[in-house]
């Protein structure tokens, strides 16, 4: 692309336009510029609510992914891509998942999650070939995330995503149909429109924390739809530090009644699953009927119970 038609592009997103409420931050003391920005931040909530339907819909598409085998790939550069790498990061830990489940890949690689690298984001047969090498097919699910919606990693890894019959995601922060005229394609276009940054082009900030919300619901609604809760307590964790086995005895303590001994045995008799010492517990059924009552019902623990 010539560099005028870059300029221009770049120049019509809503994300580099300059705030004019924020105009005068170089002159504001410390307490001041703290608000202004606080004052930008509380408006990202009310742009990611409006988007809640096709976020809806993005978690039944990838509910369905996860029960047929499929697995959620975010792809991103600089701050999208840390965030995606992020939120799959965190869910083997909270929610029991196997690793490859939830994927994040980043432009530039694994050295730019901890430095920027300069221009590995301008290439969109970069992306094409993640899609390649990592041997992504249906029923797994390509989510592009780019604040700006013209990423063009992102872009070549949701073409070549579609190229092959994938189910595809976009989070960005520009309208959608903005991101269409940019050559965005995907199934589903997330857009909270968050308006300026306080800092002009700082995607970082509102946009990165818009991205952010819309990741944690995507992950955590699909988890929940898979029975990976009971109630509001995450009841599949992975007890792979002394935190999380603490929590877990404390899980067991809140939902059971039990004392601090009772659940340390049953977690010992369990296997160190929380859903199946939860039904051993409350259902008194021993480890081979918990585990079957749990897959009968799909790892739906009040469901395991009845």
């Amino acid at each position: 692309m010539p560099e005028s038609d870059l300029f221009y592009e770049i120049s019509s997103l809503e994300t580099e336009q300059r705030n004019p409420k924020t105009e005068n931050i170089d002159l504001a003391t410390t307490e001041e510029i703290l608000r202004l920005i606080n004052d930008e931040d509380i408006t990202v909530a009310a742009a990611v609510r409006k988007e809640l339907p096709k976020i809806a819909i993005a978690v039944d598409k990838i509910t369905e992914s996860f029960k047929a085998g499929g697995r959620l790939f975010y792809f991103g550069a600089g701050t999208s891509g840390r965030l995606g790498i992020v939120d799959a990061a965190e869910c083997p830990p909270t929610f029991g998942t196997l690793p490859d489940l939830v994927q994040g890949i980043i432009a530039g690689g694994n050295e730019a999650v901890f430095r920027a690298q300069e221009g590995a984001e301008d290439k969109p047969e970069n992306g094409a070939l993640e899609i390649l090498k990592r041997k992504i097919k249906p029923p797994d699910i390509v989510c592009g995330i780019a604040a700006s919606g013209r990423t063009p990693f992102v872009k070549g890894a949701l073409a070549e995503a579609k190229n092959r019959g994938i189910f595809t995601l976009l989070i960005a922060t520009v309208p959608p149909d903005k991101a269409v005229e940019l050559g965005i394609e995907a199934d589903v276009m997330i857009c909270p429109v968050v308006g300026p940054e306080a800092i002009t082009g700082s995607t970082r900030m509102k946009s990165g924390t818009a991205q952010k919300l819309v990741l944690n619901m995507l992950t955590t609604a699909s988890m929940i739809r898979l029975g990976k809760t009971l109630g509001n307590v995450m009841v599949d964790l992975q007890l792979t530090n002394a935190k999380l086995k603490e929590r877990a005895k404390r899980i067991l303590m809140t939902l059971t009644g039990c004392d601090y001994d009772t659940a340390e045995k049953y977690l010992s008799e369990s296997g160190g699953h929380v859903k199946t010492a939860l039904v051993m517990l409350l259902a008194d059924a021993n480890v081979d009927e918990a585990r079957a009552r749990l897959e009968k019902a799909g790892g739906f623990v009040k469901l395991a119970l009845k």
